[in-house]
């Protein structure tokens, strides 16, 4: 049974496993690899930098980054194995209005069609709530069918397409 873990330098191994998965410079939404200091992230020192980075970030005390906002960082585990990764952004700049959401997620090639993205989203809205949130907004490719009916199955309700820089962009609002 998958579950949300705190991101943690423990699952370094594990994580460079699916990140090997993944095509090079391919976008994982909700993992917060834009955080991710200059250097390999193969090397222990600079994963374990951009985890304590990913920890800070939902420190609402602590200043974000120009056109950032605060968000909470989990990984989805399975015992000792990284699923994917899932962010929950506090709150909405008007990027994130437009095109990304408060919810991002990304699930690890050989993880997918088995349920675990439906199940992470599912798992992180209670905690949007927690936080004081009544609806969500989560955004997808047009094209992503897989992630469209994640989305659905959570309860997002289609508003529109929009056109984003990356192409046509479905946003569906859930409301708490």
């Amino acid at each position: 049974m998958p579950e949300l873990s705190a991101p943690t330098s423990r699952l370094h191994s594990s994580w460079l496993a699916a990140r090997d998965e993944w095509p090079p410079g391919a976008h994982q939404d909700g993992s917060g690899l834009r955080l991710a200091p200059d250097g390999d992230l193969g090397s222990p020192e600079v994963f374990s930098e951009w985890v304590a980075r990913l920890q800070r970030q939902a420190d609402r005390s602590a200043p974000v980054g120009e056109g950032r906002v605060h968000a909470t960082h989990w990984w989805i585990t399975e015992g000792e194995t990284y699923l994917g990764a899932v962010d929950l952004r506090h709150y909405l700049n008007d990027l994130l209005l437009d095109v990304g959401g408060h919810i991002g997620y990304s699930i690890r090639p050989s993880a997918r069609r088995s349920g675990v993205a439906t199940w992470a989203l599912g798992a992180v809205l209670p905690q949007a709530r927690a936080i004081g949130l009544d609806r969500v907004l989560v955004t997808c490719d047009d094209g992503n069918v897989g992630s469209a009916l994640t989305i659905e199955r959570n309860g997002g309700v289609l508003e529109d397409v929009r056109t984003a820089g990356t192409g046509l962009k479905r946003r569906y609002w859930i409301t708490l």
